[in-house]
């Protein structure tokens, strides 16, 4: 491929692995509009055409040459690719285990061996989180221990989250190109699950529940909460986390984790209703309880939906950005989901006058609730949100 080459007045080279995902790609945007080379590696071409001036790069995280070539020449490395988030993925334990532990080794020992200087991963909540109550959660809170990982994706980004953690300070080989005193600096940003217009990989599927009336339900307790991160506070996150390891910078990201998210707590099925309604559906009245949901996932223990899953979608869980605001500066923008509705609106989405879904036996309904949970497991960080989810490189596209 043709590689660019740095003027003397653009900022930092950048590599974004993952970045033809939906987030490592809106995450490479915003770094070239400021100025900055970037690089795109992805096992998976970018979807239309690149911005002028940016490059991309095809490659396998979990071949070690490739990451090697990606990285030579880079300043910063942004590490989002990620699988097993959500779906069929979640059944690969192998592929899981491959992309997300030894991907991220193969990403630190590259940047070590071609002296980059700094880099940002994109981590989970659930790496502190296995289905206890959690209320305004901070970046005290211990691992989860590895055992108690209900799920294979969450417990290998706990182990990479991890090896980020213990790479900060390593010596990089030939003391690092561009200066910076010769060592990696690396943090990690724990996102909530994440959303916006042109999100492709949870939100078309909501979309469809509704369209198709599976959406006949919600369940739990009403008061429980977790949260959301719009796609565009994240990408601020992620920059103001990489200026934070710029050498000199006070204070400093280096060795650090940082909770990721807008700041409002709501109830998952809550969050939903203005994407609901706004496609003119009308939001359901009936709830089942969280043990009556519990126990259809004892019944089925569907890869999809298993009990320890249940309790992800209806326990507390939020955690507080105090200490993203006060170090990394991060301020997250106000959004809702009006965008999203105009988004599929605008590509023929949304309730057309005398249609709608017709009715559903009893046993077809629980049949439904179970994938609509399903579903909104996969939204959530570390199940399907975020988190990481956020647009990763994966072997079998993103």
């Amino acid at each position: 491929m043709a590689w660019i080459t740095m003027s003397s007045q653009q900022k930092d080279t950048c590599l974004v692995t993952g970045g033809s995902g939906y987030f490592g790609y809106r995450l490479a945007c915003s770094l070239h509009a400021e100025g900055a080379t970037v690089i795109l590696f992805d096992v998976t071409p970018v979807c239309g055409e690149l911005p002028a001036g940016m490059a991309f790069l095809q490659g396998d995280i979990r071949e070690y040459a490739q990451v090697a070539r990606a990285v030579s020449g880079v300043d910063c490395v942004f590490h989002v690719a990620s699988y097993g988030m959500s779906g069929r993925e979640q059944l690969d334990r192998r592929l899981i285990e491959e992309v997300n532990v030894r991907g991220t080794e193969n990403v630190l020992r590259a940047c070590v061996e071609n002296g980059v200087r700094k880099l940002v991963y994109t981590s989970t909540f659930n790496v502190v989180f296995g289905g206890q109550v959690i209320e305004n959660g901070d970046e005290s809170l211990p691992y989860l221990p590895l055992r108690l990982h209900p799920d294979h994706y969450s417990r290998t980004k706990s182990l990479a989250e991890m090896a980020v953690m213990r790479a900060d300070g390593t010596a990089l080989e030939g003391g690092g190109g561009g200066g910076g005193g010769g060592v990696l600096r690396t943090c990690a940003l724990r996102p909530a699950g994440i959303y916006g217009p042109g999100e492709r990989r949870h939100l078309p599927r909501v979309v469809g529940y509704v369209e198709s009336g599976v959406f006949r339900f919600v369940y739990g307790d009403p008061g429980s909460r977790v949260e959301f991160v719009h796609v565009d506070n994240l990408v601020s996150a992620h920059k103001l986390a990489a200026e934070a390891l710029t050498p000199g910078r006070e204070p400093s990201a280096a060795g650090q984790a940082y909770f990721i998210s807008d700041g409002r707590p709501v109830n998952n099925f809550e969050f939903f209703r203005p994407l609901v309604e706004g496609l003119g559906y009308r939001f359901p009245t009936r709830r089942l309880p969280l043990s009556l949901v519990y126990y259809l996932a004892f019944l089925t223990e569907m890869p999809l939906l298993t009990r320890t899953e249940v309790y992800k979608t209806g326990v507390t869980h939020y955690f507080s950005v105090a200490k993203a605001k006060a170090e990394l500066r991060y301020e997250p923008r106000e959004y809702d989901l009006d965008e999203v509705v105009q988004w599929f609106v605008s590509r023929g989405h949304g309730r057309r006058s005398g249609t709608g879904p017709g009715l559903r036996r009893l046993l077809l309904n629980a049949l439904l609730v179970c994938g609509f949970v399903a579903l909104v497991l996969s939204y959530l960080p570390g199940v399907g949100g975020g988190s990481a989810a956020a647009g990763a490189a994966r072997p079998n596209g993103s």
